[in-house]
């Protein structure tokens, strides 16, 4: 967030940003742009400022800019690591599914490494259109013979929502929600940073998005695993904090490389989270950032006939 308040703002803002800011009555010392923003887009609300508009439409196009470049200048070995590990799966589990309120195309690119199979909710032909009908689609590897045997799944599918739109969606003229390469500010199907985020989760597609996570978190047998999330976002952060409280079979691993200062200090969810762990909730914490966490978790996957063959000649050539 700080890197999208130096590109909005910079270091040094200008007179006219120092200027915005009055009139919105936002004190540039805090730099929070989620909070800037808000401001400013309540304030356009109620008057017509050019300056103000400008800034608002500058600050969206360099968040969107700094978002689609992530992928090409940030390593994705911890994106596919954590895919790698967490997609391969036994045919008869549940397959992954990613919620992420992130914009970038990492998870995307990771999966393109691997050679896996993102199911996004958009079609499989071109031009990609968005439709929920998608999610409920899967991916079988049919047998050569056509003995009319059934085909098993392919490995490695999984789903990612992404909840607050992503880089490369576009809203047409006709309200049809289109995968582009480079959406302009006003077409892109994003929910910028500001306190009007929580009611734009519930029009579509986000409320499809929406949807699913709580569907999820009310499934029984349930491990979610929070990583890089700041509980800021009351809409995501309530419905967990419920699953906590009333799904009995729903376990949570939240990772924050300050995990454990977080839960010392209790405020916040943190500290709703830590009082539910220690009346018997099924609740743990990490303190490791993204890179190293995606390096503890185990390899899902069950061993083939090769891999027990490989293993069982390895515990032999330990045994003394």
């Amino acid at each position: 967030m700080m890197d999208l308040w130096m590109g909005a703002v910079g270091k040094e803002p200008s007179e006219m940003v120092h200027r915005v800011a009055k009139n919105v009555r936002y004190d540039l010392d805090d730099k929070n742009i989620e909070v800037l923003l808000s401001k400013v887009e309540a304030y356009l609300q109620l008057r017509s400022d050019d300056e103000a508009s400008s800034f608002l439409k500058a600050s969206k196009q360099i968040i969107l800019d700094k978002c689609s470049r992530f992928h090409e200048t940030g390593a994705l070995d911890s994106h596919v690591a954590f895919l790698h590990r967490l997609s391969r799966r036994r045919a008869r589990d549940e397959r992954l599914r990613v919620f992420t309120t992130n914009y970038d195309l990492c998870f995307e690119k990771a999966a393109s490494q691997l050679g896996i199979v993102a199911l996004d909710g958009f079609s499989f032909y071109s031009p990609r259109s968005y439709d929920p009908r998608f999610f409920s689609y899967d991916i079988v590897r049919r047998p050569r013979s056509g003995s009319g045997e059934v085909g098993s799944f392919l490995e490695g599918v999984f789903l990612i929502h992404k909840l607050h739109g992503s880089v490369n969606w576009a809203r047409t003229s006709d309200d049809k929600i289109m995968e582009r390469a480079h959406p302009t500010p006003d077409e892109a199907c994003l929910i910028y940073p500001a306190a009007g985020k929580f009611q734009q989760s519930f029009s579509q597609p986000h409320l499809e998005f929406m949807a699913q996570y709580f569907a999820s978190l009310r499934e029984p047998n349930t491990c979610l695993l929070v990583v890089g999330f700041g509980f800021n976002d009351a809409h995501l952060a309530e419905p967990l904090i419920a699953a906590a409280q009333s799904n009995p079979h729903f376990r949570l691993v939240v990772v924050d490389p300050a995990a454990k200062e977080r839960v010392d200090n209790g405020s916040g969810y943190w500290g709703r989270l830590a009082k539910l762990g220690s009346q018997g909730g099924d609740i743990w914490f990490v303190s490791a950032r993204f890179d190293e966490f995606s390096q503890m978790i185990p390899d899902l996957k069950s061993l083939t006939p090769a891999d027990a063959l490989v293993k069982a000649i390895r515990g032999v050539a330990k045994t003394p």
